[in-house]
């Protein structure tokens, strides 16, 4: 049964292998959530039924991998992203494109991001750190593993919320799934998964990073702001003050 889940997956990967990475982890995960529990609900509707059979009905109404890829590429083409540039914008003059910046919300959008920034980059860098500490700290003791569990699912609730702010306020496509976690597993087993997985290492790798590129990114956006905001009010402040 995993061996045909795991199948439909990778046939699926292969169609959407020119889509962005989000967009397919997305659509991973609702395929193997969707096969997965509808498969648990027909076995217990019809117990004398093999799992190929059900899992072959279960495909049938889902569409086959070509279908499935074809249906998020269809959706994510029709949904316009806040971030997408309008035609009318396009058609602009070169003054005019490069002077609607300052009338462009995602330009302050992505102004504000730089600078919170430093603030979510103290607030990730320290749950990082001490929840590793503390799970190093602890593993030796009875709760040590199950504290370290639930740290790393902090971490994936964390890179998220993360991937919400980036892709509101910057306009980059993030994921708005979660990497898939099966039901059926024990809880070691979903321990083991998590522990093992790739994307949690990331998230906390992109944490620990954060205070650096945090104070890079508020230093960068202040100094420039207090710049242009000075050297625009300059000529008025020599005149009013007579100032040669």
């Amino acid at each position: 049964m995993d061996d045909l889940i795991r199948s439909y997956l990778n046939d699926l990967k292969k169609e959407l292998e020119q889509a962005d990475s989000a967009l397919v982890q997305d659509a991973l995960y609702d395929a193997e959530e969707y096969l997965r529990t509808s498969l648990e609900r027909l076995r217990a509707e019809n117990p004398d039924s093999g799992d190929h059979e059900l899992l072959a009905t279960i495909i049938e109404k889902y569409g086959a991998p070509e279908e499935t890829a074809r249906f998020y590429l269809d959706m994510e083409r029709r949904v316009i992203p806040v971030y997408r540039k309008t035609r009318h914008q396009n058609k602009r003059s070169l003054l005019g494109r490069f002077l609607g910046v300052l009338i462009d919300p995602q330009a302050y959008a992505a102004f504000l991001f730089l600078i919170f920034s430093l603030v979510t980059g103290i607030i990730y860098f320290t749950w990082a750190v001490t929840g590793l500490s503390l799970s190093a700290g602890f593993i030796i003791l009875i709760f040590g593993i199950p504290f370290f569990g639930l740290f790393l699912l902090s971490i994936q609730g964390l890179a998220l919320v993360e991937g919400r702010m980036v892709e509101a306020m910057t306009g980059v496509r993030m994921p708005r799934r979660p990497i898939f976690y099966r039901r059926d597993l024990s809880a070691w087993e979903k321990f083991k998964h998590l522990a093992s997985s790739g994307s949690t290492w990331k998230s906390i790798l992109y944490m620990i990073l954060k205070l650096p590129l945090g104070i890079i990114s508020f230093t960068v956006a202040v100094t420039m702001l207090a710049l242009s905001l000075a050297i625009i009010v300059s000529p008025a402040l020599q005149v009013w003050l007579d100032i040669p």
